[in-house]
């Protein structure tokens, strides 16, 4: 099993950014575009080291899409930046022809996921994953943490067609060991049970922290759960899916995504297909948008993004009589990130 650690979780800054920058020394065929968002997305490092690759494309989210497709076709391989929000609603239509239908090496970085950002609906990318998963062609990524982060440019920088990856902005936690490999073609199993699970519970990017405090919580009251990270959201590593959910006898999905279209609808989907039959609840939006507000913290918890959240769904789902455990609160230093 991958070596986690334990919160509160210890951050760095820019581990995309300078891994970014490490790669681009040893490929000259990568170059860098933000969408007048430079320092916000890291990749000030990378105007600071390579100059000459670098584009400021300004607040002009679609033109930058048709460049980077430009771009791909005359061989580099583009690392478009900007918010996610920015980088998949307003460009969309030059995504699709510019970029996936003919099937180009774009890399398109989506920072600020979901209701990481406090700045209202203009800004919150809560939709990003679906719009993006239903392309033809297009791999995406929700990354959990700092190592992964390092680990996304290398992983993607060879993938045959688009990528679309998801980034929390800011200061990002370390969760996992310097053991942990970023893999596109499998889920992480991070915990399991000896003889099954009561719960199998699958998280992407933001939502694993409080997925596995919420394990935690389930596991000190007699529930046995599996946890596992899933990074790739497509393709979609269902063959680890349904292997967990057999041994389960329900199962939970968290994302800081709207619940339509993204993580949950994909396990939905895969369970399906392979005609497996398991009580489902997703946790994420519930197809609403949200509303702007001072913290990040306080819109997780709203709209039912936590750890509590977690816990109460698959005690529900279980039929536990009561209500769920209480999930207590971690406290943070500045330099430190606990889940909600």
């Amino acid at each position: 099993m991958t070596e986690l650690k334990q919160p509160p979780y210890r951050t760095v800054r820019k581990p995309y950014g300078q891994a970014l920058v490490e790669l681009a020394g040893r490929r000259a065929d990568i170059v860098c575009l933000t969408g007048d968002l430079t320092r916000q997305c890291e990749i000030d490092l990378f105007a600071e080291a390579f100059p000459e690759r670098f584009i400021h494309a300004g607040m002009a989210e679609a033109n930058m899409m048709g460049i980077a497709g430009a771009l791909a076709r005359d061989g580099f391989i583009p690392f478009v930046h900007t918010f996610g929000v920015f980088a998949t609603r307003r460009p969309l239509d030059q995504i699709i022809n510019a970029i996936a239908f003919p099937g180009l090496k774009v890399r398109i970085m989506g920072f600020m996921p979901g209701v990481s950002s406090p700045g209202g609906p203009s800004h919150q990318a809560i939709d990003d994953v679906a719009l993006m998963r239903a392309l033809p062609g297009m791999t995406v990524l929700d990354v959990a943490d700092a190592v992964e982060a390092r680990q996304v440019p290398a992983a993607i920088v060879d993938v045959d067609g688009p990528v679309y990856v998801r980034l929390k902005r800011g200061d990002i936690p370390v969760m996992f060991g310097d053991d942990h490999r970023l893999r596109l073609d499998r889920a992480d199993v991070l915990a399991r049970g000896d003889d099954g699970d009561d719960v199998a519970l699958l998280a992407s990017g933001m939502m694993l922290a409080p997925a596995l405090a919420a394990a935690t919580l389930l596991r000190s009251h007699g529930v046995s759960v599996s946890v596992v990270n899933v990074p790739v959201i497509k393709p979609l590593d269902a063959a680890t899916v349904l292997d967990v959910a057999r041994a389960a006898r329900v199962v939970v999905t968290a994302e800081n995504h709207t619940i339509v279209g993204g993580l949950g609808s994909a396990v939905a989907e895969a369970l399906a297909e392979a005609g497996l039959g398991r009580p489902l609840r997703r946790i994420g939006l519930p197809d609403t948008f949200a509303e702007g507000a001072l913290t990040a913290p306080y819109l997780f918890r709203t709209y039912g993004l936590s750890t509590q959240a977690i816990a109460d769904a698959a005690w529900t789902a279980l039929g536990r009589r009561g209500g769920a455990p209480a999930a207590g609160i971690v406290p943070a230093e500045a330099d430190e990130y606990s889940p909600v």
